[in-house]
């Protein structure tokens, strides 16, 4: 049975599962399908390739990755991370959203399961053990505010392009918010948040997200709540603005050619380093160089003429005809009567159709979503493709997998839940080769939809398996019922969902517990936010401040000296406790595995005491806590016993586990130690050794003298 269920970890979900869970779930995965289907298209333009390849990628993948992760509330599809990883990997190669472009995308999806399918079958999922509980506390909390700001671009209805750090961007929407926020979409974002509260609040079994998506789909569709009107460019009467939409187009049309130019180049590249042609390949360095410059000269060009405008404002004079005239704001004819609508020019990514400029003078709703389930069929496999994809796939696999476990941690701490880092990997890469088959690229696990998933009280996977049975019916039958679907409300959804992961108890715990482990939890939560969107630096400073002060503390382990506390009957630090300490005998406890890192540290601690104590005569290691030695630790040891006793000391261990006493055995050390000189505690270390340290010896007042009592 234990095997069955490893490899099928998914019949575990219905150990006391009963139709009130069945319930709970099915309007979990519902809630998330109607957070994943406009965010996968979404995601999908962000990795380069069509809209409808997010709903491909929410379609199998969600489902796999439940059904042989560990996690079950762990939400996984298209991701931002992710996908922005997809497109940097990809772009070299092919232009956005080619056939070409879209092949190496469904294998780049094959490669990152395969490879993390690998790690978790040879139970390297250990990785995810450098994620202390401080570094994923810091990175919860600010990837929680990463995500909640995110959405304010769609809560105030503003556009703007994503700048190369989060907090610019942010910053962008605010400038826009002052500028042109769209009240109604506020409006409607605000109520669906109130909505969601106020059920969540007063009515927590009703399940408040659906009723807020419910109630303001009807709304929307009653009021006419988006308002798109396809013009001309001759009706806008502005000379400048039709000038500005001509020059964009041409800027717009120049980015393909200089990526057919800059593939072709790699590929010319590639050739002259087999043929090592130096000088072609000098050659071929330069031409990338200048593609490079120009595309980036030409992106800035059209991101400025893209922001402008998006930022123009028109009023729209209606013609007898059902025709509009737009006028910039403030230049309309005084007479003229307008529809009493803000109009505002949408513009995206691609040339404005200069026969029909798509002016708006509504809100966003999710639109139309395309029907139909992807031909289900195997990437075609062509090794010199895989060569050039294969590491950023590793890159891939490992920050995907990094910020699924860190997303499934942080929800384990608040449900109690035993993850296996191993299984999950298999459940991600399963989900990607699965996904690929069904022509996805790659996915991984979503911080929002997972905090959606967990909010909306999701007991097992069950959940992202309704998740993707909701994709497939909605693609089928229920699209055009999401079509007035206002994006705010999504964005209030989103919001709401996070807020509750936002802990800042977490920061003081951590530094109560360790002032180091308070910092690093700091540190990662301010790292996350500096270098969002890239959420993996953010883990990765946290992971190796952690394996800094891990490494710091094996070198440098504490090494008290010990004595005996009034008439107490243990052992205490002298320093902790302020301690008389005995003048010829020193207690040394060396607190941690001896090995080649802090070996000499062991040294240099029994020197000091050397120095400080003229009058010494014994020393005894107190090793309990040397649970491990290596070789280093060994010769140091060896060193140590002679130096000591040719300066006419003597020295003793006491607590030696068996691991460490098979290596005295082992390397013969136990033979120059003497086993009379190895004792199975403290207290009889002590009355062995304390008489002998004292004979002809004057001290007026000794704390271990009273020890042989605690016998």
């Amino acid at each position: 049975m234990r095997i069955l269920t490893r490899l099928l970890p998914f019949l575990t979900w219905f150990k006391g599962y009963n139709l009130g869970s069945f319930k709970i779930d099915f309007i979990a995965g519902i809630t998330v399908a109607l957070v994943l289907i406009p965010q996968s298209m979404a995601y999908a333009q962000l990795a380069g390739m069509p809209s409808y390849y997010g709903l491909y990628a929410a379609f199998l993948p969600p489902m796999i990755a439940s059904l042989f992760g560990s996690s079950r509330q762990l939400a996984t599809g298209p991701v931002a991370v992710v996908s922005l990883m997809t497109a940097a990997s990809l772009e070299p190669l092919a232009t956005a959203g080619s056939e070409g472009y879209i092949a190496y995308a469904i294998l780049l999806a094959l490669m990152v399961g395969v490879f993390q399918l690998s790690l978790g079958v040879l139970k390297l999922g250990l990785v995810v053990n450098f994620l202390s509980h401080p570094v994923v506390n810091g990175f919860t909390n600010a990837a929680a505010i990463i995500i909640a700001s995110s959405q304010l671009s769609k809560m105030f209805g503003v556009s703007v392009d994503n700048a190369a750090h989060h907090y610019e961007t942010i910053v962008n929407v605010c400038k826009a918010a002052v500028h042109y926020t769209h009240w109604p979409t506020f409006l409607m974002g605000s109520l669906s948040f109130g909505i969601m509260y106020l059920l969540k609040k007063f009515y927590p079994r009703v399940p408040n997200v659906l009723v807020a998506v419910a109630v303001t789909i009807v709304i929307s569709w009653s009021l006419g709540f988006e308002h798109n009107f396809p013009s001309p460019l001759s009706a806008i009467e502005s000379a400048e603005v039709r000038a500005d939409i001509e020059a964009f187009n041409r800027l717009t049309l120049d980015l393909p050619p200089l990526a057919d130019q800059r593939a072709q180049t790699g590929i010319t590249m590639d050739k002259a380093k087999e043929l090592h042609d130096s000088i072609g390949l000098l050659d071929s360095e330069h031409d990338l160089l200048v593609i490079g410059v120009k595309m980036n000269l030409v992106k800035h060009e059209t991101g400025t003429y893209r922001a402008k405008l998006r930022s123009l404002l028109f009023t729209g004079i209606p013609g007898e005809d059902g025709s509009m005239t737009f006028y910039l704001k403030g230049t309309e004819p005084t007479d003229a009567k307008n529809d009493g609508r803000t109009w505002r020019i949408k513009v995206g990514n691609q040339p404005i159709d200069i026969k029909k400029v798509m002016m708006t003078g509504g809100g966003a709703v999710v639109g139309t979503v395309p029907s139909g389930i992807p031909a289900l069929g195997i990437p075609k496999i062509d090794l010199k493709v895989i060569m050039k994809l294969f590491p950023f796939a590793v890159i891939i696999s490992l920050l995907g997998f990094m910020e699924a476990i860190s997303i499934a941690k942080a929800m384990a701490a608040k449900t109690g839940q035993r993850l296996d880092p191993n299984q999950e990997l298999i459940g991600q890469g399963i989900a990607n080769i699965v996904g690929a088959i069904g022509r996805s690229y790659p996915t991984s696990g979503s911080f929002s939809r997972s905090a959606v998933n967990l909010q909306a009280g999701a007991v097992s996977g069950l959940s992202s398996v309704f998740t993707s049975l909701a994709v497939v019916v909605t693609l089928l039958f229920f699209t055009p019922l999401l079509y007035h679907l206002p994006q705010s409300v999504l964005a209030s959804v989103i919001m709401m969902a996070v807020i509750g992961l936002i802990n800042v108890s977490g920061f003081i715990h951590a530094w109560r517990a360790q002032w180091y482990d308070g910092a690093i939890s700091i540190i990662t939560f301010i790292a996350t936010l500096a270098f969002a969107p890239h959420l993996d630096k953010g883990i990765m400073v946290g992971v190796v401040l952690s394996l800094g002060v891990f490494l710091y503390k094996s070198m440098r382990p504490t090494v008290p000296s010990l004595s005996r506390h009034g008439d107490e009957d243990v052992f205490r630090c002298t320093v902790t406790h302020g301690l008389q300490e005995c003048e010829y005998m020193e207690m040394l406890r060396f607190d941690g595995p001896l090995f080649f890192a802090n070996a000499s540290y062991l040294e240099d601690q029994i020197n000091d005491r050397l120095e400080k104590k003229k009058n010494l005569k014994h020393i005894l290691i107190v090793s309990n806590g040397i649970n491990d030695i290596d070789a280093s630790g060994e010769e140091v040891l060896s060193l140590m016993i002679d130096n000591i006793r040719s300066a006419g000391m003597d020295i003793s261990f006491s607590g030696v586990n068996e691991s460490v006493y098979k290596v005295f055995e082992r390397t013969h050390l136990l033979a120059k130690i003497g086993t009379d000189h190895i004792y199975p505690t403290m207290v009889k270390a002590v009355c062995a050794i304390h008489p002998d340290t004292h004979d002809k010896a004057y001290e007026s007042s000794c704390p271990l003298s009273t020890a042989c009592s605690l016998v």
